[in-house]
């Protein structure tokens, strides 16, 4: 590790917290130089969802560079391109009904959300944005701006205003709807100029500790958009994808985003790639109002394509529903086991689950202990508190096991001290 700490900003993060150097993967499973072999409970922070280089993404990939495809190409026409927006709008807009427009911004998540809100305000003719308390949308100054958690605190700079900040369903506890505030908050706005443009909330917290949104709350919230002429943008970047188990993670609500950001797993194969999905009425920008080097990138076009091959059918939306039952039901005995350090009850849809452990000090021993043992994951939430479940969608039950085995070991070590 000596180069890494030599030559390598001291801005390095994950390096720290998982000490070996990676020198292949595949799966579910991680390949150390020290000789160990880990589980991936960590998945790219959701950037693979469908695992570590699958066998058909990797193959389409390898054929495209074999035959000379164009790499760049900013955002002119690619065969590359084509082939991606017929695919996504035969296998995933159009059985869904959904109207949206595709715009490819830099590959990055906080670029997706930025042309949001770009969209919005332009689309609206207003300013101001409604976001949430312990939400996260990615670490530029405009996306820190909406950002309710540790990234805004963390800014080295003063941030840029123009938001408003909700509690998140649940976090004023049982029986207070929290989007009262927020109607009273419009009721209170005089003009209809002065309201806000739009409104972007992550259907759950991935990174503010896991908080699940009710169906019935995002439901309402999407009336009250609708009553105050507000645009709804779903920041679905970690929890797309299939992670909650439909593609979409508010699906289930019955929710019509007007914007929906997407990257992390898009590509599939953990390319660079970021999407925005924007209704007609709100595809506001002008040609080359929002721009970017490296927009449609026509490798990740490739793998993106083939990964949605995993949603011709629901095979792998069963998948999830029912390995997230495995993994919920380990996580709450060892919840109820180890209550010294943890804190039930358990949290999360799908594959994005979480365990509260009674300091963030204490999530951090037990993820160094599960590392030790073989097993990377990370922890999330306003005090780092909560270690988080983001396997692979594709994990072999025999992997998903022995990784909540390891789990469990470390959190009895911790509980033992």
């Amino acid at each position: 590790m000596d180069v890494f700490e030599r030559f390598e900003s001291e801005v390095r993060s994950y390096i720290r917290g998982f000490p070996d150097v990676f020198t292949s993967a595949k799966g579910a499973r991680l390949q150390g130089r020290s000789g160990r072999e880990y589980i991936d409970f960590f998945a790219g922070a959701g950037a693979l969802n469908y695992g570590h280089n699958d066998d058909a993404m990797k193959r389409r990939l390898v054929d495209y560079l074999a035959g000379d495809g164009i790499l760049h190409s900013l955002d002119m026409a690619t065969a590359a391109k084509e082939n991606f927006l017929t695919a996504f709008h035969d296998t995933i807009l159009a059985p869904r009904g959904m109207p949206h427009r595709m715009l490819f911004p830099a590959p990055s998540g906080a670029n997706a959300v930025e042309v949001a809100l770009k969209l919005a305000r332009k689309a609206t003719g207003r300013q101001q944005i409604v976001s949430f308390e312990n939400s996260f949308h990615g670490m530029t100054l405009a996306t820190m701006a909406i950002s309710g958690g540790p990234a805004r605190q963390a800014a080295p700079m003063p941030i840029v205003g123009g938001t408003t900040f909700i509690p998140f369903d649940g976090a004023e506890g049982p029986g207070v709807d929290t989007l009262d505030r927020l109607e009273s908050l419009l009721s209170d706005t005089r003009g209809e100029t002065n309201l806000p443009a739009a409104c972007i909330v992550e259907t759950v917290q991935a990174e503010g500790g896991i908080n699940v949104a009710s169906m019935e709350w995002l439901r309402r919230l999407q009336n009250i958009c609708r009553g105050a002429g507000m645009l709804l943008i779903v920041d679905d970047i970690q929890v797309g994808c299939g992670r909650t188990g439909s593609f979409f993670s508010f699906e289930p609500a019955g929710l019509e985003p007007d914007i929906i950001c997407l990257s992390k797993s898009l590509s599939g194969l953990g390319l660079p790639m970021a999407m925005v999905l924007v209704k007609p009425a709100c595809d506001s920008l002008a040609p080359g109002e929002h721009s970017g080097t490296f927009r449609g990138f026509n490798p990740a076009f490739v793998t993106a394509t083939e990964a949605l091959r995993f949603w011709r059918d629901d095979a792998l939306e069963q998948e999830t529903v029912r390995k997230a039952g495995i993994v919920g039901a380990r996580l709450d005995r060892i919840a109820l086991r180890y209550q010294e350090v943890t804190r039930p009850p358990v949290r999360g849809r799908g594959l994005i689950q979480g365990l509260s452990t009674a300091s963030g000090a204490v999530a951090r021993r037990i993820a160094g202990k599960a590392f030790a043992r073989g097993l990377v994951m990370e922890s999330c939430g306003p005090e780092r508190n909560v270690l988080k479940i983001l396997c692979p969608l594709t994990i072999a039950d025999d992997d998903l096991v022995r990784g909540l085995d390891i789990l469990d070991a470390a959190v009895a070590a911790v509980a033992a001290e």
